[in-house]
């Protein structure tokens, strides 16, 4: 099994008239580059063109990730944030673009960081920042950006990650939480390309929210909301039962 041949195939079907996916040719050149097989336990697995998961995390087709980067346009040398670090095959892509040390990347499961980072080691991208963040305050410490990458879905960007993009940067998304869209926003949160056709990806967590917690689909924002609308939905006589209790006479009990 020629591996090489694999990663060929998988390149020049994304670039197909079929599917008409990879229309740019420094994305098409940077996949062709990255041994996409080092980021999978099964090396026939990695080049086929879909979604498996590793660690509780979704490990993205082939075609999703250069659905993200066409829509992400990252140059030479831009800085770039990349929100839901994954296996690192993504980050991988990047840095064939803009440069190994212009890559960070973050993810708020520890497993996936060391998996990441293990994975990028082995296949010889040893120059990029993989960190255990929780994405939503993004990367401070090596802000601003030029690119940031939000590999979750949202319905809106958080506003920690807009403060983090430079002047001119841009911020890509699925935007939605049913039906989600590839977004580009700018630093002022204003779309600035919507890319056709839907796409699916899990939420963003939040803290407590890790790979392998047993209330994963819950959020913090929602128990507060949810606490808030108990609170506001109490009878009277729910919020005074001990008056209530001892209105009640001994017959009617």
């Amino acid at each position: 099994m020629d591996l090489a041949v694999l990663r060929e195939d998988m390149v020049d079907g994304l670039e197909s008239a079929a599917k008409g996916i990879l229309i740019d040719n420094d994305i098409g050149v940077a996949m062709r580059e990255v041994p996409r097989h080092e980021f999978f336990d099964d090396e026939q697995l990695a080049y086929a063109d879909r979604d498996t998961d590793c660690l509780g995390t979704r490990i993205l087709a082939p075609s999703v990730v250069a659905r993200l980067l066409q829509v992400l346009s990252p140059e030479a040398d831009d800085d770039v944030l990349i929100v839901g670090a994954g296996v690192g095959y993504t980050a991988a892509v990047t840095a064939e673009l803009v440069g190994e040390t212009n890559v960070h990347a973050i993810d708020i499961a520890r497993p996936v960081v060391y998996e990441a980072r293990t994975n990028l080691e082995n296949a010889d991208y040893e120059g990029i920042l993989v960190d255990c963040r929780d994405g939503a305050y993004g990367l401070p410490e090596y802000a601003p950006f030029d690119r940031i990458l939000l590999e979750a879905a949202a319905v809106s960007p958080p506003q920690a990650l807009l403060q983090q993009l430079a002047d001119s940067g841009r911020l890509v998304y699925p935007q939605g939480s049913h039906t989600q869209r590839l977004t580009a926003v700018s630093a002022a949160g204003s779309p600035v390309e919507v890319e056709r056709g839907a796409v699916s990806f899990d939420p963003l967590l939040v803290e407590g929210e890790q790979s392998g917690a047993v209330e994963r689909n819950r959020t913090a924002r929602e128990d507060r909301e949810h606490a808030v609308r108990h609170a506001q939905s109490r009878r009277g006589w729910e919020q005074e039962w001990i008056e209530w209790d001892d209105g009640i006479s001994p017959r009617s009990r």
